[in-house]
């Protein structure tokens, strides 16, 4: 009986470490992702792609603050910007795209950062009545873009953004210039539309504001400034509707 309980239990014993070698043998060793940039800018593209922002700036993050070599760490920052771009933040946008600058000054793709900051502000301008600051920021931003990256990609569109931006300035000077005109307040009319001859002498509307200029004059009595700009009209704007009605201002 008692050889019999023997090898009951050594049958028991081997069939216990025959299920223990069978458990262990299964479990695989468990592998880490090892780390790609690569792979981890096209999960974030692909997760941008989808409007699921903030997993993607999370991965870029993570190659930023893991990628040794600095060889993706620039275009992880730059694509962090792009996506606050995509979801409509252009604040945070613009914070991320000096940060680039900042970072990585000398990048190649330091003009489209750049580029981006102007357009950004491009992008809000509303009009003259309510664009006007807007405007500024965005011309300070194109020129600047010029100044320190003079070999951009953006020649052929860049003098347009650049032009519109003087044109919605310049507009917000003259009706500005225009209130204080129908005001009476003459002196303060002229600060504004001399500014606009000055500043701005390629503005689409110089003609009016060379008019205002001349009759503002005028009806102050400083006739040899109002001579000035009324010969400037009619040497330039000979057509102008202005330069016609200009013909009723009278010297006597």
């Amino acid at each position: 009986m008692m050889k019999k309980f023997e090898q009951i239990t050594i049958v028991l014993i081997l069939i216990f470490f025959f299920f223990l070698l069978l458990s262990c043998g299964g479990k695989k060793p468990i592998k880490k992702e090892e780390f790609d940039p690569v792979v981890y800018l096209k999960k974030a593209d692909e997760l941008v792609s989808k409007k699921e922002y903030e997993e993607a700036r999370k991965l870029l993050l993570e190659i930023k603050n893991r990628e040794s070599a600095r060889e993706y760490a620039p275009l992880a920052q730059l694509k962090i910007a792009d996506s606050y771009l995509k979801e409509d933040d252009s604040d945070l946008a613009i914070i991320e795209y000096r940060r680039f600058l900042e970072l990585y000054p000398e990048s190649t793709y330091a003009p489209y950062a750049q580029y981006s900051i102007a357009m950004a502000y491009f992008r809000r301008i509303e009009g003259a009545e309510r664009g006007a600051g807007t405007a500024q920021k965005a011309l300070e931003e194109f020129l600047k873009l010029e100044k320190m990256y003079p070999r951009h990609p953006y020649g052929d569109v860049l003098p347009l953004r650049i032009q519109k931006c003087r044109n919605i300035i310049a507009e917000g000077e003259l009706l500005i210039g225009k209130f204080y005109y129908k005001k009476g307040s003459y002196k303060a009319a002229i600060g504004r539309l001399e500014g606009i001859v000055k500043n701005y002498p390629d503005f689409k509307n110089l003609d009016e504001t060379l008019y205002l200029l001349a009759d503002s004059y005028k009806k102050l009595n400083m006739l040899e400034n109002a001579k000035i700009y009324l010969n400037m009209l009619k040497e330039r704007f000979p057509e102008s509707q202005f330069a016609k009605k200009a013909e009723g201002i009278k010297f006597q």
